[in-house]
């Protein structure tokens, strides 16, 4: 089932385009236009808020209050201090995706939470997974890299994992993620030349169903 995006956004084109952009991503999208039909929204089972409006702080806040747990991402000009996830304007819509892969990905898995990986249990602060009494211990990358992709509800682009993973570095390259997944695959696929669990797909990686 696709993940449920609330949009709000006032302006009607930028709405739409960004919309369009998140539907071809494979999210389902509930638009909105103001606070109150974000408010409206809010009962819908929600993945994430997207709020573009000018009282973007105190509507996310209401629906907090409200009771929405999901990720609220505000989109803001700058001004003030915000409280809440928040992207600046102008942005890419690559710069969107980033920020939704990343909050998904840490409000899906936290350092204590234990999830399913293939046939593994995944504990992420212990670094390991587990499956029929065998233990693969993870470095610290490795383990971002499976909590990273376990969060997100699709393909992750190579060079946004890349850069959740590794931050901003002009010396980390595109082969250092490839020879991390390489080294993955060696520990948790039965055949790492036929990938069962960690796949490559169209210019990134994502994790089985």
């Amino acid at each position: 089932m696709p993940t449920r995006i609330l949009l709000a956004e006032s302006d009607a084109v930028l709405r739409a385009s960004l919309a369009e952009q998140l539907e071809q991503e494979g999210y389902d999208v509930v638009p909105a236009s103001n606070g109150e039909e974000a408010n409206g929204a809010a009962r819908e089972q929600l993945g994430f808020a997207i709020i573009g409006l000018a009282d973007g702080e105190q509507i996310a806040a209401a629906l907090r209050d409200q009771g929405m747990s999901c990720p609220i991402l505000l989109l803001a000009d700058g001004d003030g201090t915000p409280s809440h996830e928040t992207l600046l304007r102008p942005f890419r819509f690559s710069a969107l995706l980033a920020r939704l892969h990343a909050l998904n990905a840490h409000h899906s898995v936290g350092d204590e939470a234990a999830v399913r990986i293939g046939p593994y249990t995944f504990h992420p602060s212990a670094k390991l997974l587990q499956a029929d009494g065998r233990k693969v211990r993870l470095t610290e990358k490795e383990t971002n890299i499976l909590k990273f992709l376990h969060g997100s509800p699709g393909t992750v682009p190579r060079e946004i994992l890349l850069h959740e993973v590794w931050g901003y570095s002009p010396a980390v390259a595109t082969h250092t993620l490839e020879t991390h997944i390489y080294r993955l695959r060696k520990k948790i696929e039965l055949d790492p030349a036929n990938a069962q669990i960690l796949l490559t797909e169209g210019g990134g990686y994502r994790l089985s169903a």
